[in-house]
This record gives structure tokens, C-alpha cells and sequence, in this order.
């Protein structure tokens, strides 16, 4: 089930919300009814997973009460191997077939596996827990607990990536009480600034993106202005259907009174590349440099083994987000980027003016999000050799420009959704009265379209 559908707002999650609040008072019978909704919210997407879901959800208690028992790290080094394993075989064993095949001059035939919707997300989870566990945290959870961790749906598919010492000591508060109206009217906004990012400026974006794209791959030839906004159209789709996701994630959770890790804080406002992973999906950023990156040996080491652990982590960030070179590419350009932002820190004597920084940053992200969107490497060097002008300059009319543009506008001067809510919104009844209009727009607006999957339900 997708947030931005009618079938969620004025169905789902209305019926859940009363079932929750009719049973508030009793800490099992709210999370029964979390549960029993997360897991119907996976199983309309697809019924065969949710036995996967919870069969691994329960796997990964076990090892971890295991754990607790008797203290051997065997179990929870067994434990992230078999999470490991499973990602690797729904989401890689195609991609790490055909390679072989590929070295054998072999021929490979994809085998039809289905990759579970979120597995991506509900893993890292899973992992980060049982490391931390290793890590000496002591937290060994009941079931029920453990099992809404997991499965609370607003995360479930697309994240943010949770921390079990984020959100499972908030299952003991009862969420009637003195913030419950504040928590009510900023999930509600963060609803709605979410499906406008979706519904209104992502998915009309697209309008222009995709056929650009769908250009370069058919092998058509784009010229310079075509290039550039192709570019910068996916840049700014894959930032507002993502953050929109987000948005509606924390804000859905906020109607239940848990409170989500925020995921976006304008990235694109960044002057630097190592600020900009501290801005854009902030809680992976922090998964890769607590689970991976510093384990590795971190800045706690020589520059080259520091450049080493920097390219290996954002060559696996890479990595997961997708089965393909094209993204071990990407994630390469951003690990080659990172090591050059720490070497120029240390080595040049010099910094760049704040705004030239600045420009020098958007220009590299629009590079790399061609490459992150391109289905090859061959429509990404058409589509790069256009923006630096080798087919001619002309001209090219944008869809839905007002929109592009507000856009623009948007990520560049305005703050982040987060920042808005807490800081700027104040309680107004004109504020409620066109966040009505504004809701009862977009809602008839989305039930006249197919329904459009958020860009990371892919990863």
C-alpha cells in the first residue's frame, strides 16, 4: 500500500488510528493493533512475504534471547551473516550470477526471484540491533516489542532506519497525554508537506525526467539544455519523492505518538559533499559510518587507508542500492569525491568562497544522479556528453515549468520540512483551514492518477 493513495488516507490509516486509540490504555492491545496493521499493510503489497517477514522478524528475536542466555557472540555473529544472506540472495544472487556467467563467456538466465518489498530497510535493522548487542548493549526485548520494532509500517518498506534505543522505549508512554495535540497537528502537516512533495512536485517532475532518460537509453540524441534538464529534473524528483516518503513516515508515526528519526535537512543547501551525507538520508549516512566505515578504521588511521575506508564504504553504499555497476559506480564517485572534500581540509591552504563551494557541490551531484538514474553506463555518457555540449545547445520545453522552477526554488532557499514544522509553524486556524483545502485537493488530485511507487521502494 503507498501513502499517497486514497486507499490509505481516508481508509487505512483513519480505521487504524480508531482501533489504536480505542485501546490506548492497554500497552499489549495498542501494539497488537500495530502489528496486526503493519503486517496487513505489507500483505496488501504482497501476502507471499509476510511469512518471510515474520519468520526472520522471529529468527532474529530468538538469537538475540540466545544471546542474552549465555553470552556467546556466536549467535549474534550468526545472526548477521544470515541477514546478510538473505539480502544477498533476493537481491544480488541475479546480479552475482550473471557476472560469473559473464567471466565464463556463459549465458546467463535470470532466475525469477521475487525481492521481498523493504527487505533492504528491515535488515539493516536487524543488523544494527544485533551489532549493538555485540557492542556490549544489554537490551534483549519481549516479543511483542521486538516484532513492533520491526514491523511498524510507517519504516517498515522505505525507512528512515530506526535504532531499536530510538523507538522502543516510546512503546511505554501512553501517547494520550500532554503532547498529544501537538503530535496530532504536526503528523498531519507532515503528511501533507509529504504528499505535496510527492503527489504535486515529484510525480509532475517526472513528467519531464522520464522521457528525457528514456531518450538518452533508446539511444536518441539530447542536446545540451535537454542534458541539463534531465539532470536536474531527476535531482530534484528523487529528492522530493524520497523526503515525501519520509515526511509521511514521521508524520504518520506521529498520529500513533512515536517520534522517527528525521531523514532530510536540505541537502541540496550543502557546501560541501561530506556535509551533503549529513543532510540526505541521514539515517543510512549514520548506519554506513557506524556499521561500516568506522569499524573499518574510520579517520582514525593514515590518509590512504582513511581514503580506502571512505571508498569502500560508498562503494557498498552503492551497492545497495541496487544490483548493477551503474550503482558501484555511483557510490565509487562519491567515495572518490569524499576522499578529495578530506584531502583538501588537510592539504590545500585555501577554501573556496561559501557560494562558489556551493555551485561546485550541486554541480557534482547533478553529474552523479545521472549515472544513479541511468539504466547503463551508455545512457549516462550520452546524456553527460550533452551537458558539456557535445550535441549542440538548442532548447527544450519543460512540463509542468512552474513547478520545475518552484522546485528549484525550493531546495535551494527553503528550509527543511523538519526545521518548518518545529520552528516556523505556529498553531493558526488559516493554517488549518488551507491545510483542509490543501489535504482535500491533493487526495481528489491523487485519485485521479495510477498510482505512482516512491522512487526507494526499488531499493
Amino acid at each position: 500500500m503507498l501513502f499517497s493513495t486514497q486507499a490509505f488516507l481516508i481508509l487505512f490509516l483513519p480505521l487504524v488510528l480508531i482501533a489504536f486509540y480505542n485501546c490506548v490504555k492497554i500497552k499489549i492491545l495498542r501494539q497488537l493493533v500495530l502489528i496486526s496493521a503493519s503486517l496487513l499493510f505489507y500483505g496488501i503489497w504482497n501476502w507471499h512475504f509476510v511469512p518471510f517477514l515474520v519468520l526472520l522478524t522471529f529468527v532474529n528475536w530468538i538469537i538475540a534471547c540466545q544471546y542474552g542466555k549465555n553470552i556467546q557472540k556466536g549467535w549474534l555473529t550468526g545472526g548477521v551473516i544470515l541477514n546478510l544472506a538473505m539480502l544477498g540472495f533476493f537481491k544480488y544472487a541475479n546480479f552475482f550470477a550473471e557476472n560469473i556467467d559473464d567471466l565464463f563467456g556463459i549465458h546467463h538466465t535470470t532466475w525469477n526471484i521475487i525481492m521481498p518489498l523493504g527487505i533492504s530497510f528491515f535488515v539493516f535493522q536487524k543488523i544494527s540491533y544485533l551489532v549493538d548487542l555485540r557492542r556490549g548493549n544489554k537490551h534483549i526485548y519481549n516479543l511483542i516489542d521486538f516484532f513492533e520494532f520491526v514491523t511498524f509500517f510507517p519504516q517498515l518498506i522505505s525507512g528512515p532506519i530506526v535504532r531499536h534505543n530510538e523507538i522502543i522505549p516510546q512503546f511505554e508512554k501512553n501517547p494520550i497525554n500532554p503532547q498529544l495535540w501537538e503530535n496530532i497537528s504536526k503528523g498531519l502537516c507532515l503528511i501533507l508537506i509529504g504528499l505535496v512533495k510527492k503527489a504535486g512536485i515529484a510525480e509532475s517532475i517526472a513528467m519531464t525526467c522520464n522521457p528525457l532518460f528514456d531518450q538518452a537509453a533508446s539511444g536518441q540524441i539530447l542536446n545540451m539544455t535537454e542534458g541539463w534538464v534531465a539532470a536536474i529534473a531527476y535531482s530534484l524528483q528523487i529528492f522530493f519523492d524520497f523526503s515525501g516518503y519520509s515526511d509521511m513516515a514521521i508524520g504518520t508515526a506521529l498520529l500513533f505518538g512515536l517520534q522517527l528519526p528525521y531523514n532530510f535537512n536540505a541537502p541540496y543547501q550543502s557546501h560541501n559533499l561530506q556535509e551533503f551525507w549529513r543532510r540526505w538520508h541521514m539515517t543510512l549516512s549514520r548506519f554506513l559510518r557506524d556499521y561500516l566505515y568506522i569499524p573499518l578504521g574510520g579517520n582514525r588511521c593514515g590518509p590512504i587507508r582513511q581514503s580506502a575506508n571512505l571508498i569502500t564504504t560508498m562503494l557498498l553504499a552503492g551497492l545497495w542500492h541496487g544490483a548493477g555497476w551503474s550503482f558501484v559506480a555511483w557510490g565509487g564517485m562519491h567515495g572518490i569525491g569524499l576522499t578529495i572534500n578530506h584531502a583538501w581540509k588537510k592539504v590545500v591552504p585555501f577554501s573556496f568562497p561559501r557560494h562558489i563551494s556551493w555551485i561546485i557541490t550541486l554541480l557534482f551531484l547533478s553529474f552523479s544522479w545521472v549515472l544513479f538514474r541511468a539504466e547503463n553506463f551508455s545512457t549516462a555518457s550520452h546524456i553527460w556528453q550533452s551537458m558539456i555540449g557535445m550535441n549542440g545547445f538548442g532548447t527544450y520545453n519543460i512540463r509542468h515549468n512552474i513547478v520545475f522552477y518552484l522546485a528549484i526554488l525550493l531546495v535551494l532557499f527553503c528550509p527543511s520540512s523538519q526545521n518548518l514544522i518545529n520552528n516556523y509553524l505556529r498553531p493558526s486556524k488559516w493554517i488549518a483551514i488551507i491545510g483542509g483545502i490543501a489535504s482535500a485537493y491533493f487526495i481528489l488530485l491523487i485519485g485521479g492518477r495510477i498510482p505512482d511507487a516512491f522512487i526507494y521502494f526499488r531499493f
